[in-house]
């Protein structure tokens, strides 16, 4: 998660992108870097690392230029480095980007033709390069923008500079947030509320397609066609940790509601919709590597844990390998199998969890190839694991994992079908049939949240009950188990989950009035067996809250109470199960009086064993 700011006043501008800059340092990054004027020229200063050392590099610097442009930046394309750092100047435009641009590959080669010398490993420099070639080409500042927008395909959020017109800044936005500040005679652009609140409460919210202009004189925003739109400003009246928290009550329902947005950046930069297939650039997935595999483990704790188990699902049926699904803390214990014909993912959000990093270095000792999946740059299991794919979730403060595990959920589908089309298990038109269910994903995703409502009414009602049964078969079995954890988390209600098909070796026996049962019973192969379990509950007069396919008419008449699910492809209905099931553990949570974000006795990253 990156963070932009920039400003067009009278103020000391390095001294406000500074203070806005330490204002998302929140959100996390990696490296920083600042673009002002002085002199005319467009001076950038930035480096790896953390804004103190940005600080320390532009003290006593005199910059008397009136209008800048700052970013912290979390690595997507190019490792963490000063080279790989936001601003991006190529000739005579500077730029900062959030988002990823899918077709920057083909743009660069253009550019390469052209004559263009790329300094970067980054997508974003092709944005700079793009405007510079078409303001060499005559065309004006403002127009080289609108046509460099129309080039690009991705996501975006851009500030964006140009030494020809010192006055001027131009912002643009594209699935990516960016807010416009209006003060008195002064004006700033920034992906979030915080940096804004110094100075303001009077914003502009863009939206996807627009771009705006940012001068002394004021703000003036365009469409996609160039069309000046009139734009209400709103009004902020939050505190400043409200901010922090976009507005929500707690960190945790602000990270529920981010999903959507996590799940597109983390799709984004590995699909490839015309080969159906996921691409990971720097690991070895090609069918010669793959071949030599004859073992996938996958090792996680807790809710990673849960991801896992919807990992090993995804890639025995997309890749016919065999998969093992091991709790971190138990696998190196029990003296393991391994070999260099063992393919082992470690699964951590943090990529510090003490018994995750221990069992990927003892199977990396036995000589298997090690794959980290996280969400932490340059985390420990990161730079131990022989390749790393990471979650583009952003940082999460709420303790108990939400869009972690979804990101995590996302990653393990695309590697399941990267390794399926490589080993020829799934055709191209499987391939993207896949692909094409993944990008609705993030709207339905949207849709659930929009039901946040019911299942706080949902929660009101069972806020009696002292214990939870959770159950569902195949590969929602394991969200049976993440929602009962995240219920216990935070509310600490006792809660269990359980794999449907096992309720008469025990669990039945605790049913009774008093007991809710959580049915996810989506449509599937085991769908019909699923509603044999819902009439064994009901047969005890226990209380049914279903979570069911939209067009379901079976269940509905035999739920307590029900919450719809958008249909999808099977493989990807964990992901949509996920959200309710957050949300009831939150409103619970929250109506209890718990410490949602901090729960008692829980850390955010176990570090130790």
């Amino acid at each position: 998660m990156c963070g932009i700011v920039g400003y067009v006043g009278s103020r000391k501008t390095a001294d406000v992108l500074m203070d806005g800059l330490k204002r998302l340092e929140y959100r996390g990054y990696d490296s920083s870097g600042i673009a002002v004027f002085h002199r005319g020229k467009i001076e950038i200063r930035r480096n790896e690392g953390k804004l103190k050392k940005l600080e320390d590099l532009i003290k006593g610097e005199g910059f008397d230029g009136k209008i800048g442009i700052g970013h912290t930046r979390w690595a997507t394309h190019g490792r963490p480095s000063d080279e790989n750092a936001h601003p991006h100047k190529a000739g005579r435009v500077a730029v900062v980007h959030n988002g990823i641009i899918e077709n920057y590959l083909s743009l660069k080669e253009f550019l390469k033709g052209k004559g263009r010398h790329f300094t970067s490993e980054t997508d974003t420099e092709v944005i700079s390069h793009l405007i510079d070639e078409f303001i060499e080409a005559g065309s004006s500042f403002q127009d080289a923008v609108r046509m460099t927008l129309d080039k690009i395909r991705g996501s975006y959020a851009l500030g964006i500079l140009f030494e020809g017109d010192e006055k001027r800044l131009i912002a643009a936005r594209k699935e990516s947030p960016l807010v416009i500040g209006l003060g008195k005679g002064e004006y700033f652009i920034a992906s979030d509320i915080p940096p804004l609140l110094p100075y303001t409460r009077d914003v502009i919210f863009m939206e996807d397609g627009e771009f705006a202009i940012l001068s002394q004189e004021g703000v003036k925003v365009y469409d996609r066609k160039g069309e000046e739109i009139l734009k209400e400003p709103k009004r902020i009246n939050w505190t400043p940790l409200m901010a922090e928290k976009g507005g929500y009550k707690h960190f945790m329902l602000k990270e529920i509601f981010e999903q959507p947005r996590a799940v597109i950046d983390s799709i984004r930069g590995y699909l490839s919709e015309e080969m159906g297939d996921a691409i990971f650039e720097g690991i070895h997935l090609d069918s010669t590597s793959l071949k030599e595999i004859r073992r996938i483990c996958l090792i996680a704790c807790g809710t990673s844990f849960h991801a896992a188990l919807v990992g090993k699902f995804l890639i025995e049926g997309f890749c016919r390998i065999p998969v093992e699904a091991d709790i971190g803390s138990e696998f190196r214990y029990r003296n393991p199998i391994l070999g260099k014909d063992t393919l082992l993912m470690a699964i951590s959000q943090s990529g510090e969890t003490a018994d995750t990093l221990a069992a990927m270095r003892e199977g990396k000792r036995r000589g298997a190839v090690t794959l980290a999946i996280c969400n932490a740059v340059e985390s420990s299991l990161a730079r131990d694991a022989d390749h790393v794919i990471y979650t583009h979730a952003g940082p999460e403060i709420g303790v108990a994992s939400t869009k972690t595990f979804i990101t995590q959920l996302v990653v393990l589908f695309l590697l399941a079908l990267r390794i399926g089309r490589e080993l020829g298990h799934l055709s191209l038109d499987e391939g993207k049939a896949l692909i094409e269910a993944l990008i609705k994903i993030p709207h339905q995703m949207e849709e659930m949240l929009k039901a946040s409502k019911e299942v706080l009414e949902i929660a009101k009602k069972y806020l009696y009950a002292r214990d939870f049964l959770y159950i569902g078969r195949g590969i929602n079995y394991p969200i049976a188990l993440e929602g009962a954890l995240k219920l216990k988390e935070i509310s600490y209600v006792h809660a269990e989950g359980y794999p449907a098909g096992e309720m008469k070796h025990g669990p039945i026996a605790l049913i009774d009035r008093e007991m809710p049962v959580v049915v996810l019973a989506t449509r599937n192969e085991v769908y019909n067996k699923m509603v044999s379990n819902v009439e064994e509950v009901k047969a005890r007069e226990g209380r049914v809250i279903a979570l069911a396919s939209r067009s379901d008419q079976e269940i509905v008449k035999k739920a307590d109470d029900m919450i719809s699910i958008p249909e999808t492809h099977p493989s990807l209905a964990p992901i949509l199960l996920t959200i309710p099931l957050q949300l009831l553990a939150y409103y619970m949570a929250d109506l209890k009086g718990t410490d949602v974000d901090q729960p008692r006795n829980l850390a955010k990253s176990v570090t130790v064993e």
